[in-house]
C-alpha cells in the first residue's frame, strides 16, 4: 500500500451542496477502487493564482489516502471527466512526506481542541 495526496480545486460558481458532492465523490471513488481516506480537508473558496476557465477563485480540497497505484489512473480519469473540477494533482508520497503530513494534522487538532 502506498500514500498518496490529492488536491483538486472545483468551480466557485457551485453551492456550498453542491461543493460538498464533488468532494464526496472523489472520496467515493477512492474507497470504491480498494483505497482507505487517512485525511480530508475542506480549504474553502481561496483566490487562484492565475485565471483558469476565466475564475479567479476556487473551492479547494485535500485528500489523503493509502491504496494500490492502480486508483490513480481511475481517479484521474475521474477528475478528468468532471467537468465542475478545474485543476488536480495527485502524487505518493515518501516516508518524509508522511511524517510531516502527521504532524500537521496533529498541530491541527490541537489548535482545534484549544
Amino acid at each position: 500500500m502506498n500514500n498518496y495526496e490529492t488536491v483538486f480545486i472545483v468551480t466557485p460558481v457551485l453551492s456550498e451542496a453542491q461543493v460538498q458532492e464533488v468532494a464526496d465523490k472523489f472520496q467515493g471513488v477512492i474507497t470504491e477502487n480498494g483505497g482507505q481516506i487517512v485525511n480530508r480537508e475542506n480549504w474553502g473558496l481561496k483566490k487562484l493564482a492565475y485565471p483558469i476557465q476565466k475564475k479567479t477563485t476556487g473551492f479547494y480540497f485535500l485528500i489523503e489516502f493509502t491504496g494500490e497505484g492502480s486508483i490513480i489512473n481511475t481517479l484521474e480519469t475521474q477528475y478528468r471527466r468532471d467537468e465542475r473540477v478545474i485543476r488536480f494533482l495527485t502524487f505518493k508520497q515518501d516516508k518524509f512526506a508522511v511524517e510531516y503530513a502527521e504532524k500537521r494534522r496533529a498541530k491541527l487538532a490541537n489548535k482545534q481542541e484549544e
